[in-house]
């Protein structure tokens, strides 16, 4: 999937492997790829604590990235995720409405929310009439 976007962005990619001992704990996190005087962009599904993506922001910054963005499906942010938010490296982190982020954003103002509900709503519309979803990745209705 990765390689897939930055062949379509005609951008390098790196990427962070992350080997965990068990659930929601990583054990150890290995960057694969030159980051070295890049922007770098990680791109997941989900934060909640927000531990990990605030560590692979460290690893990217050690490495030598001169700028570090987040960018989420999801953002959940319990627990101490605002507090790490603030204290990492991040230009940015943006994330989906799919989770109402007003209250958050008042504390960390480095959270950013995209709406995709008008591509949810096609989605939806999509389904219901029997067209092609797959469609939508590459005709994203604005």
């Amino acid at each position: 999937r990765v390689t897939s976007i930055a062949d379509r962005l005609n951008v390098e990619f790196a990427l962070i492997h992350k080997e965990r001992k068990k659930a929601n704990e990583v054990d150890r996190m290995v960057l694969v790829g030159d980051v070295k005087d890049r922007v770098a962009i990680l791109v997941d599904d989900m934060a909640d604590t927000c531990g990990t993506i605030c560590h692979a922001a460290d690893k990217l910054v050690s490495a030598g990235a001169t700028k570090v963005y987040a960018i989420l499906s999801h953002g959940i942010f319990s627990g101490p995720a605002i507090s790490r938010i603030n204290n990492a490296a991040f230009e940015a982190v943006v994330v989906t409405n799919t989770i109402p982020q007003e209250e958050k954003m008042k504390h960390c103002p480095k959270i950013q929310v995209i709406d995709i509900s008008m591509i949810l709503a096609e989605a939806i519309r999509r389904t219901h009439n029997g067209e092609s979803v797959s469609y939508l990745f590459s005709h994203v209705p604005l």
